[in-house]
């Protein structure tokens, strides 16, 4: 198997990383986007880029296929347009606007922290976030940090559980706090973890935890797709993008169409996919059906949904494997029933799509596409298959040309 190298820093508007395809700067919004704003975000990538525009799981904005003369124009046309970036330390928040149910204001808080981070200027390894989950529709849980605050209702009012290094099921709760605390707390935890070492992260701060420890179940809440009421009797729509990337003509389509009907701002959100708002009911399920016409995922039935991929060959240059092409021939031609992942395409051992285990994952290797059942994309393969064997595989269908490991 291939070695395995992780990069260690983050790209960002000055410092893009180089890929198969190009370079590629990632943004981290800070809230919602002006929907005009967008359609100009849309407009620089197509000049400035290849016109591919991803959102990760986490919810950041990613724009390909830069170069060395056109990067600093794409970030000074970003600049130009006024978008509103976290640039120092990820400090994420609920995704939805004027959520009615949120318990907390956490777009204030976090406003609040960025500002007080980038006044402490604390050297922190480039990787360290902070989640700040307001316990509202759509929530936080499957976003790993080293910081997480999630919002809980109690007698007294809503209080925040703090936590560190993991998501909601696997971080390990520190502490509880009152709302109005939590600045002053994440900052001190961010002191710490710096005063650690410059490559600390929060998992340093904790003793070796006991892999057979119970973990917190999470609670179920909306996924991101489909229909959002917001406060005033209005809603959002929720959509998602294929294998997390769009053409940016699609996205800018799409940003112009929901404008038309009023529609003031698109929030780049977790899970791969765009929220959009706000809108009246009546219009929401028009907007959904052109948002599927585009080719953007609108149902949580979608086969699309059930498959996780990276871009893989010849877009990464670590992809041994045109894993997304791979997991759109799948989606097409393998039915994919129920709900939940089911398939990790990787283009390599890497597995930066999805790092956790998934029921089958395809990972790119020197031999072909291997195959691993209820694992990681890191571990060695059973068996390894030609692309085109992919298929039969997946419907169940003998082959006699599959290649068996070699003990």
């Amino acid at each position: 198997m291939s070695k395995v190298f992780a990069r260690g820093a983050c790209p960002g508007l000055s410092a893009p990383m180089q890929t198969g395809d190009g370079l590629l700067a990632r943004l981290v919004v800070a809230g919602p986007v002006p929907l005009d704003v967008f359609v100009g975000l849309c407009d620089a990538a197509r000049m400035h880029g290849n016109g591919i525009v991803e959102i990760s799981a986490r919810g950041s904005l990613q724009v390909r296929g830069l170069n060395a003369v056109s990067a600093p124009l794409f970030a000074a046309a970003v600049e130009a347009l006024g978008i509103d970036l976290c640039e120092s330390v990820p400090v994420l928040c609920d995704p939805l606007p004027d959520d009615p149910t949120a318990l907390i204001e956490s777009q204030a808080i976090a406003a609040a922290l960025r500002q007080a981070i980038a006044e402490a200027a604390l050297p922190l390894a480039p990787k360290v976030s902070v989640v700040i989950d307001g316990g509202g529709r759509i929530g936080l849980d499957a976003v790993p940090a080293d910081i997480r605050l999630r919002a809980t209702p109690t007698s007294e009012g809503p209080r925040l559980h703090v936590a560190l290094a993991g998501n909601a099921s696997s971080a390990t709760e520190v502490g509880v706090i009152a709302p109005q605390d939590a600045v002053d707390a994440v900052l001190a935890l961010l002191s710490t973890i710096a005063a650690t070492g410059i490559e600390a992260r929060a998992v340093d701060l904790l003793p070796p935890r006991d892999a057979a420890a119970p973990r917190t179940r999470l609670e179920a809440r909306a996924a991101t797709l489909g229909l959002h009421p917001l406060k005033g009797g209005a809603c959002a729509i929720g959509v998602g993008l294929a294998f997390g990337h769009a053409e940016a003509a699609a996205l800018k389509a799409l940003a112009q169409i929901t404008m038309a009907q009023g529609a003031r701002w698109a929030r780049p959100a977790p899970d791969r996919s765009l929220l959009l708002g706000p809108l009246g009911e009546t219009q929401a399920p028009a907007m959904s059906d052109e948002a599927q016409r585009l080719g953007f995922v609108t149902h949580a039935n979608d086969p699309r949904r059930r498959i996780v991929a990276c871009p893989g060959a010849p877009a990464c240059t670590s992809g041994l494997i045109a894993a997304r092409s791979i997991a759109a021939e799948i989606a097409r031609d393998v039915p994919l029933a129920g709900e939940g992942l089911t398939l990790h395409v990787s283009g390599c051992a890497k597995g930066c799509a999805h790092p956790a285990s998934a029921p089958l994952t395809i990972v790119g290797t020197e031999h072909g596409c291997g195959v691993i059942a209820n694992d990681t994309a890191r571990v060695t393969p059973s068996t390894y298959l030609e692309p085109s064997q992919l298929i039969a595989m997946l419907r169940g269908e003998p082959s006699q040309k599959r290649k068996a490991v070699n003990a």
